[in-house]
C-alpha cells in the first residue's frame, strides 16, 4: 500500500464518524454478527480498529465465517480424507484423521455430508456382518465435540438407502437432525425417510410413498436450507424428467420442484441462504448432434415456497475452456457468492470460476497420485461449542 493510502486510512481510522463514538466494541460486535459474511468482509475497510476487531481470533463465536476450503474423500486400498483450502496453501483447519473417532469400535469413517460447521460420519464396525453394521457420527471439527446416533429401529422389510443428509441451521437451533432416505432395492425410487432428532435423540420414520412421486435420487447429494432438505433425482420411468426432491424436518411435507435441463452433471448447494442449483447443459446441436454452442448456468430457488427455479447467472463453455484449458464438472457452489466450483477431468484440481464476472480464480490443487475424489462437502467453522449430547469434550 502506498504510504498516502496509508496515511488516509489512518486519518479516516481517528477522525469520529457521527454515531460512532456512541458505540462499544460489544455492540459493534452485536451489530456486526448479524450481517451477511460478504458485507462482514468489506466493513474490514471502515478503519483500522474496525479490522482489528473483525479479524480477531476471540471473536470467531459471534461473527459469521466463510468458506474455508472442501473436505472430500478418495478410495483406492483404503479411505482417504483430504481438504482443498481456498487460500491455496492446502492447509487443513484440522486433524483430518480425526483421532477422537478413530477408537477400538470403528473399522473405517467415510464422510456423508456437511452442515453449517457440522459435519456427518458414518463409522463401520471392524466385522461387519450386515449393512446394519454401522453407526453415525456427528462432529464440530473445530472444536473437537461429537456425538454417536443411537442406532436406527429394525424394519419389517428390508431397505437399502445410500443417500444420507445433515439438517442444521445455528441461527434457528443447536439442535441437528439425520435424515436417511430409504429405498426398497437399489437403483429405485425413495420410499421413505428415517429421521433423527437431537431434541428427541431418537429415530422415527416417514413413508413418502404416497405423498410424493416415485423419484430415482440421482446422487447421494442432499442440501438443507429453509427448514428443507432437497436432493436431485429423476423420476421411475421417465430417464429425461429431473426433478427436486423436498421434505421437511418432521417428514410430513414431501414434494417435488422440476428443474431446467436435467442431467447427471448438475449439482445443488446452498449459497447467500437460498438453494441454488448448476449444470452444464447443451444449447444448441447440428444435424450431425455436433455441439455447437453449450453452456453453463446457475439457477436459484428464492424460498420455500417456490415452485420454480430462477436463472441467475449463464456463460459460454467454449470461452470458459479457453481460459482454464481443459474440460470439467461442476463440484460445488460458493455459499456467498455467484461463484462455481469445477474439477478438472484428471480429478486433480478444482477451478474457481466467478459467473457474475466470468472471471477464473485461483486454482485448487488436489493431492497427486490419488483415484479420483468423490463429493466434495463446502466447509465454514462453527466455532460455537454447542453440540446437543457431545460425547467428546
Amino acid at each position: 500500500m502506498e504510504e498516502a493510502e496509508k496515511g488516509e486510512l489512518l486519518e479516516r481510522d481517528t477522525k469520529p464518524t457521527a454515531g460512532l463514538p456512541l458505540l462499544t466494541d460489544d455492540l459493534i460486535l452485536e451489530i456486526l454478527s448479524r450481517l451477511p459474511v460478504r458485507s462482514l468482509h468489506r466493513f474490514k475497510c471502515v478503519s483500522v480498529s474496525w479490522r482489528d476487531l473483525i479479524a480477531d481470533p476471540a471473536n470467531r463465536k459471534k461473527l459469521p465465517q466463510t468458506l474455508v476450503g472442501f473436505f472430500y474423500m478418495t478410495i483406492n486400498n483404503r479411505i482417504g480424507h483430504h481438504f482443498a483450502s481456498v487460500s491455496g496453501d492446502g492447509a487443513a483447519p484440522f486433524d483430518l484423521s480425526i483421532p477422537y473417532l478413530h477408537n477400538n469400535k470403528y473399522g473405517g469413517i467415510t464422510q456423508l455430508d456437511a452442515c453449517n460447521g457440522l459435519l456427518l460420519y458414518c463409522g463401520f464396525k471392524k466385522k461387519m456382518e450386515s449393512w446394519d453394521d454401522f453407526r453415525f457420527l456427528v462432529c464440530n471439527p473445530a472444536t473437537g465435540r461429537w456425538v454417536e446416533l443411537p442406532p436406527r429401529p429394525p424394519v419389517p422389510v428390508k431397505r437399502y438407502s445410500c443417500t444420507t443428509g445433515l439438517a442444521f441451521d445455528p441461527a434457528v437451533s443447536s439442535h441437528f437432525y439425520v435424515l436417511h432416505f430409504e429405498q426398497a432395492v437399489p437403483e429405485t425410487y425413495i420410499t421413505g425417510v428415517n429421521i433423527y432428532s437431537s431434541r428427541t435423540g431418537a429415530w422415527s420414520f416417514r413413508s413418502g410413498s404416497r405423498m410424493v412421486e416415485k423419484v430415482v435420487p440421482l446422487n447421494s447429494k442432499c442440501v438443507f436450507v429453509g427448514g428443507m432438505m432437497y436432493l436431485i433425482g429423476n423420476l421411475m420411468d421417465f430417464n429425461n424428467i429431473y426433478v427436486l426432491m423436498v421434505v421437511d424436518m418432521e417428514g410430513k411435507v414431501w414434494k417435488t420442484i422440476p428443474v431446467p435441463y436435467g442431467q447427471r452433471s448438475a449439482t445443488i448447494g446452498v449459497s447467500q441462504g437460498c438453494l441454488h442449483y448448476v449444470v452444464a447443459s447443451t444449447v444448441s446441436v447440428n444435424d450431425s448432434n455436433e455441439i455447437l454452442d453449450s453452456g453453463i448456468t446457475l439457477w436459484c430457488l428464492k424460498d420455500r415456497d417456490s415452485k420454480e427455479l430462477v436463472l441467475k447467472r449463464s456463460a459460454n463453455i467454449n470461452e470458459l475452456m479457453g481460459m482454464i484449458g481443459e474440460k470439467y464438472t461442476v463440484a460445488e457452489i460458493h455459499p456467498d457468492c455467484d461463484t462455481v466450483f469445477l474439477m478438472s477431468s484428471g480429478g486433480d484440481t478444482l477451478v474457481v470460476y466467478d459467473m457474475q464476472h466470468q472471471k477464473v480464480g485461483c486454482v485448487l490443487n488436489l493431492e497427486k497420485g490419488i483415484t479420483k475424489p468423490k463429493q466434495f462437502l463446502p466447509y465454514v467453522p462453527l466455532f460455537s461449542e454447542s453440540l446437543p449430547d457431545a460425547d467428546g469434550q
